[in-house]
């Protein structure tokens, strides 16, 4: 049994405790940590290691995308004030080359407008720190959960029609402006081709695709899109809503906004 751990880093005044694990994914999920402190990283690395992920580090903010393009992580956790480049340069420049797995910003920089500014950039989750270890697992495992599928009841009752391929008759919505949610899975098609999209925009993506033309209330979409995250603001979802409406565009789909009601998805005129 692990006892309680405190680790004091006076230099970003982080503390962190640990308390008893066990793994909490069961197949082995690859983790790569961008951090230029050695202690917080061997900390993080150990930590994680023990609850089952395989933790790759890097700590320079000018090789991180090639690391990145080269791990090929579930998961990544980056600090924004790296030596070569700044974390949020990291960011953008990833999420340019197309690299999609979620990410969770640790850092300092714990104010309202540098976490909008994060998620704007591309981040999934952002915690401040000093932070405790459990939350970090927590929301590691959030985030990775995230790619199941959409609750029963927000799910189309209709039987759908069948994709290019092998997916079954029964695990796919009909499609709407070609967009279909493959239910066994969690991922969505476009005319039979997987959309590359961040866990929480592809949350969103099919809460609102299983009722396309029905309004959805804000509060239901951000219990979906942020499952337990007590300390995030409503108006993330907004953020979230506003990145999805732009790489829907070619699609044809729109996602609109309804003051006072939600979200809801039509055709675009």
């Amino acid at each position: 049994m692990l006892g309680r751990v405190a680790v004091s880093l006076l230099s970003k005044e982080l503390v962190f405790s640990l308390s008893k694990g066990v793994p909490i994914m069961a197949a082995t999920m690859k983790l790569l940590l961008v951090e230029d402190n050695a202690t917080l990283q061997t900390t993080l690395q150990r930590s994680l290691g023990r609850q089952g992920f395989d933790v790759v580090a890097c700590t320079d903010g000018a090789r991180a995308v090639a690391q990145w393009r080269a791990t090929q992580p579930d998961l990544v956790l980056l600090d924004l004030s790296l030596p070569g480049c700044d974390g949020l340069d990291v960011l953008s420049q990833a999420r340019a080359a197309g690299l999609q797995c979620p990410v969770i910003i640790l850092t300092a920089r714990g104010t309202v407008g540098d976490r909008i500014l994060g998620l704007n950039t591309g981040a999934d989750d952002y915690l401040a720190k000093p932070f405790d270890l459990d939350e970090l697992e927590a929301r590691i495992k959030a985030l990775l959960r995230r790619r199941s599928p959409v609750p029963d009841d927000m799910r189309s009752a209709t039987r759908p029609a069948p994709l290019p391929g092998e997916r079954s008759h029964e695990a796919v919505t009909p499609p709407f402006c070609g967009l279909q949610i493959d239910t066994e899975h969690g991922a969505v098609y476009h005319q039979g081709e997987p959309l590359e999209l961040p866990p929480r925009e592809l949350a969103l993506l099919r809460a609102v695709l299983s009722k396309p033309g029905h309004a959805i209330a804000k509060e239901k979409l951000f219990e979906v899109v942020f499952p337990g995250e007590l300390d995030v603001l409503p108006e993330a979802i907004e953020v979230v809503a506003y990145r999805l409406r732009k790489k829907l565009a070619p699609t044809g789909a729109q996602l609109v906004t309804l003051r006072g009601l939600g979200y809801l998805l039509k055709a675009q005129v």
